[in-house]
């Protein structure tokens, strides 16, 4: 599973710009489904055929980063976030400006040594952020193939830390890869539509077009989830770790998003408690998924989340648990051979 994940975390494609990574799925996918497309927004929709029911397993293929907003006259370059970001972590980081070519470059500010004392002490907004990309001058930049639009990443690498590992965009590269490697051990007499989706972070709209032209009967989104085993997270009064197993929503952003259907859930627990696969629940206040937008596609679809913990969320040192990604891909598998049993 590391490798699949290293290639897919590795890999760049911000909200709108999903190609690379819509690419890397289709290989893996092509040899085990019996269709593949793309749709009008760019989703990647691949079929395994099998009987009349149908159900819809998604994971978004975005992840959050930068757009070229404006290029002064010293090559400095101003840029606006796509995706949520917490500033502070935008700063100092190296990344990759995907124009004509790939460019390298840092986020700067000014330095606090010529910063007045007021100015100290708050935190650096993104708006007063740069990239320098080593130019000297707008017309530098331009020759290098940058532009107005050009879409930013965080250059980072997947690395292990024992039975974990870190990285960016493990929001939701995690998803994609228990999407692809659950379906490789899955035999479901179900027909099967597994969903890259696009534009997850900019408004869940990859999904909402996906669903709306698959009318599945039931529909599953893989994501990652806030862990709260790490200090500062004691206050939320929850109980989700690492290491524990995959994450079944009950409930995300107090109900604003997803209200989980309550035959999902049940199916999703008596598939990990008769397979003697560890799992933990949710009921969170804050964050949603694919599967809002889908539950309320039409007439409604049955809808749930499975979540892989995961520290940092929207930074480029994500950590999650390999062994949470393993049982993850055990617990869809497992689920979609049974799933006709429930609805």
């Amino acid at each position: 599973m590391f490798e699949l994940l290293k290639r897919l975390s590795d890999a760049h494609g911000i909200s709108g710009y999903e190609d690379e990574i819509r690419e890397i799925v289709k290989s893996e996918l092509e040899d085990y489904v019996d269709e593949i497309r793309v749709d009008k927004l760019g989703n990647l929709i691949c079929v395994k055929n099998g009987g009349e029911f149908e159900v819809m397993v998604c994971a978004h293929m975005d992840e959050i980063g930068f757009m070229v907003k404006h290029i002064d006259e010293k090559g400095f370059i101003r840029f606006a976030p796509i995706g949520g970001w917490f500033s502070q972590i935008a700063l100092g980081q190296r990344v990759v400006l995907h124009g004509s070519k790939k460019v390298y470059g840092v986020v700067g500010c000014k330095p606090p040594h010529v910063m007045k004392d007021e100015e100290r002490k708050k935190a650096v907004e993104i708006k007063d952020m740069f990239i320098d990309v080593g130019a000297e001058s707008r017309d530098e930049v331009v020759e290098m193939g940058i532009d107005v639009g050009t879409p930013i990443t965080i250059d980072r690498e997947l690395v292990k830390m024992g039975k974990r590992v870190t990285g960016k965009a493990l929001d939701d590269r995690v998803g994609l890869a228990v999407m692809i490697d659950s379906l490789k051990q899955t035999e479901s007499d179900a027909t099967i539509y597994v969903v890259g989706t696009v534009q997850e972070e900019v408004g869940l709209k990859g999904a909402r077009v996906s669903a709306f032209a698959i009318e599945p009967d039931v529909a599953l989104a893989l994501d990652v989830c806030v862990a709260t085993d790490f200090p500062g997270t004691e206050s939320l009064h929850m109980d989700i770790k690492l290491g524990k197993g995959p994450v079944i929503t009950i409930v995300d952003a107090s109900g604003r998003g997803l209200i989980a259907t309550k035959d999902v859930v049940r199916w999703l627990k008596e598939t990990a408690e008769r397979n003697d696969i560890p799992y933990q629940l949710e009921v969170a206040e804050g964050g949603t998924t694919d599967a809002t937008a889908i539950q309320i596609t039409k007439s409604g679809v049955p809808s749930g989340v499975v979540s892989i913990p995961a520290r940092y969320i929207h930074s480029p040192v994500e950590v999650v648990d390999l062994r949470d990604l393993e049982n993850s891909s055990k617990l869809i598998s497992r689920a979609l051979e049974r799933v006709e049993r429930y609805f």
